[in-house]
């Protein structure tokens, strides 16, 4: 039998980091190509948001490893909805007219080279997360059942290199086609799907940690047997 959600001691807590990762990790640096000079490699060129994005991807399969599709589902649409209201204020901010005085002046330019293409990257966000982020929970709760529950490493490194597979396709190509060369577009998407789904690896050990720290507290291990998996309801 399953526990009503507001059982849970820390499924709040993990949702509210999950969607703090989305907002920051979409409007800090997502428009930004950083590079850096790696031995063998050289010089590799990457969005600075891809750095802390994938978290989110990580708070995912935590999220439906633990608590099941239905509550990760509940996650997703709050990040949603957080992104789409960050978008909305956006848009409204540089909208209204600055104050006439010097630094309000110079902040606006500033705002508008910083947020002016946030309602197409916004889209892109959108998008991308919640095909990428779907798809990460759907493939991880049929692997969990298919694998009856061995092998987490195996299920979150396959999911993420699902779900970042779409995210990565989708993103880059809303938002900045037309804005970036084709040649910066496709090198960026390339090595974001690569930092992405190494942050899943490197990241492996602590993901099992924090699985087995809430399995243990909230003594729940979700197993998605009966589960609908459309995304377009919120019902757990």
């Amino acid at each position: 039998m399953t526990r009503p959600l507001a059982s849970y001691k820390y499924y709040d807590f993990v949702m509210a980091a999950f969607v703090t990762v989305l907002l920051c990790s979409n409007l800090i640096g997502a428009a930004k190509a950083a590079q850096v000079t790696l031995p063998i490699l050289g010089t590799v060129t990457f969005g600075a948001g891809v750095l802390f994005f994938p978290i989110s991807y990580i708070f995912g399969d935590v999220l439906t490893e633990v608590y099941g599709y239905g509550r990760d589902r509940r996650v997703i649409w709050a990040g949603f909805g957080a992104v789409l209201f960050a978008a909305v204020m956006s848009v409204v901010v540089l909208a209204l007219t600055p104050a006439a005085d010097p630094f309000n002046t110079e902040y606006q330019t500033h705002l508008n080279a910083v947020f002016g293409n946030t309602p197409r990257i916004i889209l892109g966000s959108v998008t991308a997360f919640w095909c990428g982020s779907f798809v990460n929970s759907y493939v991880l709760a049929k692997m969990k059942v298919a694998m009856e529950g061995r092998h987490l490493w195996m299920r979150t490194i396959g999911s993420t290199i699902c779900g970042e597979f779409v995210d990565s396709s989708l993103f880059y190509v809303i938002a900045f086609y037309g804005i970036w060369s084709d040649s910066q577009l496709i090198t960026v998407m390339v090595a974001q799907y690569v930092l992405k789904t190494s942050w899943e690896v490197i990241m492996t050990p602590v993901t099992y940690k924090v699985v087995a720290f809430l399995k243990r507290k909230e003594n729940e291990d979700y197993y998605d047997k009966d589960t609908n998996f459309t995304p377009f309801q919120l019902k757990v």
